[in-house]
């Protein structure tokens, strides 16, 4: 038996999320299925993070055990070939150690969220960017996000659905950025509340529409209720991007 990491790229929009539903679709799902017809096999694949519905990835790290002898190149480009025409790609895989976790090992993840700010929709990205017809105020986006970092009580911020023990979070780093006519919010830390970077990002759009002031993000974080909450993001802006190990 031989534990396998895979590093995973996948376009969220036709989903229901990375686990497995009950009623539609998921990429685990996919792969899981994949993997049966390429080795016998049903292995249940485990990855960094759970991302939602509409959700893309860049790089989820994700990992398996195999009974059946097979070469990195071969399991790669075997599920390529049976996860078609899903739009899935594993981009690596290689041999780890039997007590490697893609979720528990984890010491960071980091997420990107792109919002297309010009009066035109998109066409080539419409599935992958929030479209905001209108221009925003990225030094107050600053400002807010900054209000953010740190180890904080994030309720406000956290799905009803969420699973975690504990609200209490460390956001290591929420920075706002435009670059290619768009604007970037890059969020790091060790894990995330369930809905935490939608709506982290909802409220910065707020904040960038003149609605909020960059204080009001503290009033919100400060309120530790949901219903303080000024808007949840869509997932089709949000992307997994990488994850850090020991």
């Amino acid at each position: 038996m031989t534990r396998w990491r895979l590093t995973v790229e996948y376009d969220g929009t036709p989903f229901m999320g990375w686990q497995r539903q009950d009623h539609g679709p998921t990429v685990q799902q996919t792969l899981e299925e994949a993997l049966a017809r390429m080795t016998g096999q049903h292995a249940a694949i485990t990855a960094a993070g759970r991302t939602d519905a509409g959700v893309h990835a860049r790089a989820m790290p994700a990992h398996v055990d195999i009974a059946r002898d097979v070469t990195p190149h071969r399991l790669r480009e075997g599920l390529n070939a049976l996860v078609r025409p899903h739009p899935i790609s594993v981009i690596a895989a290689e041999p780890v150690a039997d007590d490697w976790h893609a979720r528990f090992s984890c010491t960071e993840r980091r997420y990107f969220y792109r919002i297309l700010e010009r009066r035109p929709p998109p066409a080539l990205d419409r599935d992958r960017v929030w479209h905001i017809g209108m221009p925003l105020d990225v030094e107050a986006m600053r400002a807010a996000a900054a209000l953010l970092v740190g180890r904080h009580d994030f309720t406000t911020f956290r799905s009803v659905h969420c699973q975690s023990p504990s609200p209490v979070k460390t956001l290591d780093r929420l920075d706002v950025e435009r670059a290619d006519g768009e604007i970037h919010i890059h969020a790091e830390a060790r894990s995330f509340l369930h809905h935490q970077v939608r709506s982290m990002t909802g409220c910065l759009a707020l904040v960038g529409r003149g609605q909020w002031s960059p204080g009001g993000m503290a009033t919100a974080l400060e309120a530790r209720d949901r219903a303080a909450l000024g808007f949840n993001a869509p997932p089709n802006g949000l992307y997994f991007v990488g994850a850090s190990y020991p």
